[in-house]
């Protein structure tokens, strides 16, 4: 049976590590699936990993369903979080019912992801209202990319307060788990310990209740930049890259394929 949103919450109050990474492929979330982790996150980061984009903003709903699919394919255990896209929830409350339950019913996936704290507090509690599991994301939000000016670390200074006011914002409308992106640790510590809904970081240090990283960073496979958070366990953009480098010579020097490859 698949992990559950109240897997999440027992989890924390037990004092379990939680463990999430992205996937957006079938063959990506049988990997991670398999190897044990928690939950499997569609992230709209696709854009750039997978897709090619610049940032998050030109992902439609479209393209997150479709890879969605794969990924539910793909998985036996891990809980699917569908990450709403650019401009399918920030539109109205009607629209983010509509696309979330569209995403839910299509793809299969367990519950949504959108990012937004105070501003989108009732949005979370109509989606949850309506039957879709909501995880939060506060912080850093990629998709308000151009309004910061880049991705900056949030948080710090007179946006203390503000990160703080979003936590309790979204665990009051009732999402299961909010993302804590690119904050300080210590505050990062302080809305850990403040809230009863887990807490899932990705640059915002080792006090959360859980870790998410991108697969593709995780294993060395997307090489175009390293963020700080980011730990790399595998460099399997290089070792990709020496096995087509042979591939290539071999088929030259006219030794691929041998008579062990051929009928």
């Amino acid at each position: 049976m698949s992990v559950t949103t109240a897997d999440f919450l027992e989890k924390k109050k037990r004092g379990e590590k939680i463990t999430v990474l992205t996937a957006y492929d079938y063959l990506t979330a049988k990997i991670v699936d398999s190897a044990g982790v928690d939950a499997i996150l569609v992230g709209d980061s696709l854009g750039m990993v997978a897709l090619g984009y610049k940032n998050t903003i030109p992902v439609t709903l479209e393209e997150m369903i479709h890879h969605t699919k794969a990924v539910v394919r793909g998985r036996k255990n891990a809980m699917v979080i569908f990450d709403m896209p650019f401009l399918s929830y920030q539109t109205g409350i009607r629209d983010a019912v509509l696309n979330a339950g569209k995403a839910l019913k299509e793809t299969g996936c367990d519950a949504v992801k959108i990012e937004g704290g105070v501003e989108q507090a009732e949005t979370i509690k109509a989606l949850v209202d309506a039957g879709i599991p909501v995880m939060g994301h506060i912080g850093l939000q990629p998709q308000s990319v151009n309004v910061y000016g880049g991705y900056k670390l949030r948080g710090k200074g007179k946006e203390r307060e503000k990160v703080i006011a979003d936590a309790k914002a979204v665990e009051e409308a009732g999402a299961f788990a909010v993302v804590l992106e690119k904050i300080p640790a210590e505050l990062a510590r302080e809305i850990t310990e403040m809230l009863k809904i887990p807490t899932i970081g990705i640059g915002a240090g080792k006090y959360c209740d859980g870790q998410v990283l991108v697969f593709h960073d995780m294993v060395g496979l997307f090489e175009d930049f390293k963020p700080r958070f980011v730990k790399r366990y595998a460099e399997l953009g290089k070792l990709a890259r020496e096995a087509v480098e042979a591939f290539i010579r071999e088929v030259r020097e006219g030794k691929f394929p041998g008579e062990e490859h051929s009928y």
